[in-house]
């Protein structure tokens, strides 16, 4: 009865890639400490911020692009107003992106960067 355990314990089950040899993707890289904002609601993306601030980031960086800027600038405001009174703006970027649409043509879009700075309180 036992030969069929010492079978199966014979077996070599298939074996898995480790992690260095898997393929690495190619694509953008992502950076530590910027919140990208979208659709989602602006709290949302504030819980995003403190939780930069609140794991010992003293930076966060927020990018929008188009009708996201009005987001990325509420967003700001009540981080600032309601939750973080020593947070700063340490500087504001504005450009223009080319981006291509459905058939094949090209327009321009807005964008905006604005980085923030966690003061040492006293």
């Amino acid at each position: 009865m036992n030969t069929g355990v010492a079978n199966m314990a014979e077996e070599k089950p298939k074996e898995m890639p480790l992690k260095e040899e898997m393929p690495k993707k190619e694509g953008p890289r992502k950076e530590a400490n910027v919140v990208f904002i979208g659709k989602k609601p602006v709290m949302n993306y504030v819980i995003a911020c403190l939780t930069f601030f609140n794991s010992g980031g003293s930076e966060v960086c927020i990018k929008a692009r188009g009708r996201a800027i009005s987001r990325a600038v509420d967003t700001v405001e009540v981080l600032r107003r309601s939750f973080l009174k020593n947070v700063s703006i340490k500087g504001i970027t504005i450009g223009t992106e080319e981006v291509s649409r459905e058939e094949g043509r090209r327009s321009n879009v807005s964008i905006m960067e604005i980085t923030l700075v966690k003061q040492e309180s006293k």
